[in-house]
């Protein structure tokens, strides 16, 4: 069943996903940034809703009075695709640091070029470092937020932390708050895998770290605010959702947490 469901969901998301930029093309790239983050959120809101009635998969998000007003970096753990578009809605006119080869798939590229997202180019990286931080920069005092992964791709549930300096970089140099947000979506939504599962995914937003700390000090807070919130989703998973299988790392991380 669970196969089916998948393969259901998958075919309609994709398809939906292709229609919806055709369909929807003339008017987003005739209004301005603003206005068409209302046809990109609405279409977030159908992902989430064609998850919840094909696969049976719901969402909650913790924690949301702890986002600030105005501009600032949401650092969030990246699990899964589903972190990429669910996030969307807790925004008023976010920009994504991502990798610049997204922004050259077409239609799609397209959408992320005319929304103002922030491409970066992996293989320069002290130059890339340099253009991604001022293009932030400008975001933020437009009033946007920044929405980064801190390990620069998705990680699977349980492993190792990777924490890149890109960040921190960030957190220097543009003097703002940052915002740590924990998932547990790749549990439900795995990587390079074609089966979704059904069950809560969550979404915990932590109260932002302000500017000013010693950049050693603001690396260790960030990353263990973070990874403390992904275990307590994890375990939390392991032990209220039994239909959820765990990965070898995630099974090893909550064998861990229960000692």
């Amino acid at each position: 069943m669970i196969f089916i469901r998948s393969l259901i969901f998958n075919v309609v998301f994709y398809v939906n996903l292709f229609l919806y930029m055709v369909i929807h093309a003339p008017v987003f790239f005739l209004r301005s940034r603003k206005k068409g983050w209302g046809i990109v959120k609405r279409w977030a809101h159908l992902c989430g809703w064609l998850q919840k009635i094909i696969v049976g998969t719901k969402y909650e998000v913790i924690g949301r009075e702890n986002l600030p007003e105005g501009g600032f970096i949401a650092a969030s753990k990246h699990q899964s695709f589903w972190d990429t578009y669910s996030l969307l809605p807790l925004f008023d006119e976010p920009a994504y640091i991502l990798k610049r080869e997204l922004m050259w798939i077409p239609f799609f590229g397209w959408y992320l070029k005319k929304a103002g997202q922030i491409p970066v180019n992996r293989g320069k990286r002290s130059v890339a470092l340099r253009d991604m931080t001022a293009k932030a920069e400008e975001a933020i005092n437009e009033g946007r937020q920044i929405i980064i992964y801190p390990e620069g791709t998705r990680k699977a549930p349980g492993s190792e932390p990777a924490y890149k300096y890109g960040i921190a970089h960030m957190y220097r140099q543009m003097n703002c708050k940052v915002v740590p947000i924990a998932v547990n979506s790749g549990l439900f939504w795995p990587r390079r895998s074609f089966l979704r599962y059904p069950g809560k995914i969550t979404i915990k937003i932590f109260p932002p770290i302000e500017p000013g700390l010693e950049l050693e000090v603001f690396q260790k807070q960030l990353i263990e605010c973070i990874e403390a919130g992904c275990d307590e989703l994890l375990l939390d998973v392991a032990n209220n959702q039994p239909q959820v299988p765990l990965n070898e790392a995630a099974q090893k991380r909550v064998d861990e947490l229960r000692k």
